[in-house]
């Protein structure tokens, strides 16, 4: 028998919090003296113990804990529940990773403010490109909302392409819609709408250059188009593509002066994709209209 100290440093709680369980009907002790008052606890009693801190870790209120106990849940599903648990947490600190990336992104473009840049764009010509694509969307235009959908399309194009014998011939090519009959995003007039929250939807095309047929790849999904040609403002972005808005804003601040508009969204090609997002090194790809 444990006095309620020991089992309580075995356990790591506190006596308090047995003195509690206890006074709730949650754990009670093994043995109580009639004279003293004091608590004795046998070693079985740590099993439901863990199972107590377990249920706790995983949210459940000690009532709810207490209901659950008493239906005596089993190791195994008592581990499905805490493997259930552990996921959660690791999509929450995931999610909570790329705020925090989101956060250092627009810190670095505020203080950036001010000193952007703008002799690193170039007006050129794009010539037409033949690209095989993959397409979803998105819920906006930020890069929280464009990196889960068309890192996947990136991920499942690949191997489809391979699959089928089609052999990419240039870089990769991202490009952007607003979803039929959905708001407008962009401006034609200006380039304030550059890095901007989108009110609505956008179509997500995930594309490698190629040099197969127009048309659909197989039964793949994949379907192969020919983007035309157009003017555009250019500019390299280099690092991961979550922090791309302050490159953006830098186009901005270049289209408000320039005596052109932007049209549409920035088409992104990728010129080298290392392993290390921080290496990356894409251009941005304004199409722009004399106004």
């Amino acid at each position: 028998m444990f006095t309620i100290g020991d089992f309580a440093r075995y356990g790591r709680v506190s006596p308090r919090m047995l003195r509690h369980y206890d006074a709730i009907g949650l754990l009670r002790p093994d043995r109580t003296d009639p004279a003293t008052g004091y608590r004795f606890y046998g070693a079985a009693q740590l099993a439901r113990l863990n199972r107590v801190i377990a249920l706790k870790e995983l949210g459940f209120t000690l009532q709810e804990v207490g209901s659950i106990l008493d239906d005596e849940i089993t190791a195994q599903e008592l581990r499905g529940m805490l493997r259930l648990r552990q996921a959660e947490l690791e999509a929450a600190m995931a999610a909570a990773a790329a705020r925090l990336n989101q956060v250092e992104a627009r810190l670095r473009t505020i203080e950036s403010e001010g000193r952007m840049d703008t002799d690193d764009i170039v007006v050129k010509r794009v010539p037409a490109v033949r690209v095989a694509e993959l397409t979803g969307t998105a819920a906006g235009f930020r890069p929280q909302d464009i990196t889960p959908v068309i890192a996947p399309l990136y991920e499942r194009l690949f191997p489809l392409l391979a699959e089928a014998g089609v052999t990419p011939t240039g870089p990769g090519i991202a490009r952007y819609e607003d979803t039929p009959g959905g708001e407008e995003t962009s401006e034609n007039t200006s380039g304030a709408a550059i890095g901007n929250t989108a009110p609505g939807a956008v179509l997500v095309h995930a594309g490698v250059t190629v040099s197969a047929p127009v048309g659909p790849v197989g039964d793949t999904g994949v379907r192969v188009v020919e983007l035309p040609s157009f003017e555009a403002a250019t500019i390299v972005h280099r690092g991961p593509m979550d922090s791309v808005l302050s490159t953006e804003q830098v186009l901005a601040r270049w289209l408000d002066t320039s005596g052109y508009g932007a049209v549409g969204y920035t088409r992104e090609v990728s010129l080298e994709c290392p392993e290390d997002h921080e290496k990356w090194v894409t251009e941005l790809q304004q199409p722009i209209v004399r106004i």
